[in-house]
């Protein structure tokens, strides 16, 4: 292990000392600035962006990309770590289950790519379990009490049997509903959809074999289909709200460590989007299954509804209340 995963561990497990007092408190859901790639910071997502400013402060010669601070660097970088120090926000605030500390750590560049990725932590806020992996080695993980957690991919391929949650925060519902609703509706008797609040919890339970599969389609919705573009400006309060590297760094990297498939919604390898930053250029919308027929079919479904979607905006669906 080199010393900046070291230090990724040391941070995510001190980032979860300060937030668990804090979980599910009236003081965490507190609104109290945006960060730069335009979502809501709450008063919990503070204490940890501060946690994560002083201990790295402390460490020197690092530099960090964070959801609220952005590019920080202390002296002469040896790494750069991305984190996003809450990862689930509104389940942290609630007290749930599904809020992270992610924390991936790549060169100390800003052109550095997802593809960079060499290692990757996500550590549970609530129950302290953790889930690493470094490229080319597999990944570990492990409950709070240091007992190892099974990793197993599913093995399933059937669309009406699917267990799989997708990014919704930010996104408007109608125009997502339309290039969802045939994975929604096919799995809602044989299988399951969940809305869990954190893409990295999400992609964690892939490694884990609870889930099969994380769909975001936000950021393509707008790529694809520009006319929607007015919706999502209304839901994010002037921002479009989608993915960022931070999210999904730590955890595609433990998926794919540990046999899955993580890309662009569109089917694109992940590896040359920019790891550092959070600009209208930096979003992304994520696939990831636990093997790769299954991604292979998931991406045929949301092809699908791409071109309904399509339909939807000719025949006026954004006028009618998608915006």
């Amino acid at each position: 292990m080199t010393d900046p995963d070291r230090l990724a561990l040391e941070v995510a497990a001190r980032v979860r000392d300060a937030v668990v007092p804090q979980l599910g408190t009236a003081h965490a859901r507190e609104r109290v600035a945006r960060a730069p790639g335009g979502d809501a910071t709450l008063a919990i997502d503070e204490v940890a962006e501060q946690v994560v400013e002083d201990a790295l402060a402390a460490e020197g010669d690092i530099g960090f990309y964070s959801e609220d601070r952005g590019l920080v660097t202390y002296g002469r970088p040896r790494a750069f770590l991305v984190i996003d120090p809450v990862d689930g926000t509104r389940p942290a605030a609630a007290g749930l289950e599904s809020a992270c500390v992610s924390i991936a750590v790549v060169p100390p560049s800003e052109d550095a790519r997802l593809g960079d990725v060499s290692f990757g932590v996500v550590h549970e806020l609530k129950s302290g379990q953790r889930f690493s992996a470094s490229r080319g080695s597999g990944p570990n993980a492990e409950r709070a009490s240091g007992e190892p957690v099974e990793l197993r991919l599913s093995a399933n391929t059937d669309l009406t049997a699917l267990f799989w949650t997708a990014g919704l925060r930010g996104r408007p519902l109608l125009p997502t509903s339309v290039v969802l609703e045939e994975l929604v509706d096919g799995s809602s008797m044989g299988g399951g959809y969940f809305d869990l609040g954190s893409a990295a919890f999400n992609m964690t339970r892939i490694a884990t074999g609870q889930l099969d599969a994380y769909i975001d389609v936000g950021r393509r919705i707008v790529d694809e289909c520009p006319e929607t573009e007015a919706a999502f400006l209304e839901v994010g309060e002037g921002a479009v709200c989608t993915n960022f590297p931070y999210d999904v760094a730590a955890a595609a990297l433990i998926v794919q460590e540990a046999g899955g498939l993580v890309t662009h919604a569109d089917g694109r390898s992940l590896d040359d989007h920019p790891a550092v930053g959070s600009s209208r250029a930096h979003g992304l919308a994520v696939l990831a299954a636990a093997g790769a027929e299954l991604h292979g079919s998931l991406l045929e479904a949301v092809d699908r509804g791409m071109h309904r979607l399509q339909d939807w905006v000719g025949r006026g669906g954004v006028d009618e209340g998608g915006r």
